[in-house]
């Protein structure tokens, strides 16, 4: 039986990159930037107010701590305003907030510290040299780095690239993953099942696992055992993912077939790993291009702890994630558990905080069969067992996984 680090090993060794694609910045939110985005002029591009007020000289009000101090307003110029002015010493001219200052201002004074009046401002409180101005340059120089290559592009990113000029950045695009349910039983939600026939969970559910992990999924359906069938959809599927995920025919004589069938296209290696659920699951690279195919358990259950546990980081990891890995903490138990024996357990919880000490306690949820699904969809973490552990009591401290946090 093989352990789960070296199955896990053996899945993060395939993962590989997209090449990278230029896209529009308001598609690029989410994704990993393929370049050093260097701006080409500087933000702000001049001088401009910071406040609404008035645009001076800063030593022609210097005088107004003792008493206040009047100038002339000349002129107004208000944000967007494309014509140059002139400020004379010992003048005012009123500004809006990102007005470009006259030249000679070097400061702002906020329409508080005055009368407000339009031809002469009493001003009751100097300013020093770039009070209230946003100074050329000061937030990026020409020439800076504004976006760094392989940081994650969300919403301040996206707004610095366009406020760069970028319409456009290169990044590493989403990995493509095509979910396939394998199983002559199963019928789509939208039939009613006959007798002996269930509905096709595994592809819906893997299929929202993947889109979580923040890929691009593509949820094939159900295919039949049908040997030739499978074999021409998984093929291709390779032509187009970057991984497959076919979920059921894991194990028992249907593994074989399964095997046989795809053997065309590369080995798959059918193993048992030390981990419960979901012990027997397939993984190999088939293809041409060798694209990381897992073979999962048909128990929706099962097949998502695995999801979880091996294609999860190998998605994160094609996206460049520095670490593909879920966080983990450690939590005090509040009901016993049991293990399997020689397996890692992943055991359903509800992960919560003490309110008087920040503690995390955790909640088993459920029973341990591999087929109970409910369970799962209260869960916020997976209870971590290692293997040489078969009961834990309560009060114990056990590793937490989480899950994806509930609003």
């Amino acid at each position: 039986m093989r352990s789960v680090d070296e199955q896990l090993a053996r899945a993060l060794a395939a993962a590989v990159r997209p090449a990278p694609v230029r896209v529009a910045i308001s598609e690029a939110q989410g994704l990993l930037c393929a370049e050093e985005v260097v701006a080409e002029r500087a933000l702000p591009g001049f001088d401009q107010a910071a406040v609404d007020g008035y645009a001076v000289r800063s030593v022609d009000t210097q005088g107004a701590g003792t008493e206040p101090v009047v100038l002339p307003v000349v002129g107004e110029i208000a944000s967007g305003s494309r014509q140059p002015r002139r400020l004379q010493p010992g003048q005012a001219v009123r500004v809006t907030t990102g007005a470009p200052l006259p030249t000679l201002a070097d400061a702002v004074v906020p329409t508080s510290y005055t009368d407000g009046h339009h031809a002469r401002v009493t001003i009751n409180q100097p300013v020093p040299s770039a009070g209230y101005v946003r100074r050329t340059g000061e937030d990026v120089q020409t020439g800076d780095v504004a976006v760094r290559r392989g940081s994650v592009i969300g919403s301040a990113q996206v707004g610095l690239l366009a406020a760069v000029g970028r319409s456009k950045v290169l990044v590493y695009p989403r990995p493509r993953v095509s979910v396939i349910s394998l199983g002559d039983e199963l019928v789509d939600i939208d039939r009613t099942p006959g007798q002996g026939q269930v509905y096709d969970v595994n592809s819906y559910a893997l299929a929202a696992a993947g889109r979580d992990a923040g890929a691009e999924v593509i949820r094939v359906g159900i295919v039949s055992t049908d040997t030739r069938r499978l074999l021409e959809t998984v093929e291709s599927r390779l032509l187009l993912s970057e991984i497959v995920v076919i979920a059921g025919g894991a194990g028992g004589d249907l593994s074989t077939e399964v095997k046989s069938a795809l053997s065309d296209l590369g080995e798959l290696d059918l193993t048992r790993v030390a981990m419960h659920p979901g012990s027997v699951q397939g993984f190999g690279r088939l293809g041409p291009d060798a694209v990381p195919t897992f073979l999962l358990p048909g128990n929706p259950m099962s097949a998502l702890v695995v999801f979880e546990v091996m294609v999860r980081p190998l998605i994160r990891a094609a996206q460049g994630k520095r670490n593909p890995h879920r966080r983990v903490v450690q939590a005090r138990l509040l009901s016993p558990i049991t293990s399997t024996k020689a397996r890692r357990g992943f055991l359903r919880g509800q992960l919560l905080r003490d309110e008087n000490n920040g503690e995390y306690l955790v909640q088993p949820l459920g029973l341990s069969g591999s087929h109970l699904l409910a369970s799962l969809a209260e869960a916020n973490c997976l209870i971590l067992v290692d293997e040489d552990t078969t009961e834990v009591s309560v009060g114990e401290g056990v590793q937490v996984l989480f899950l994806a946090q509930r609003g």
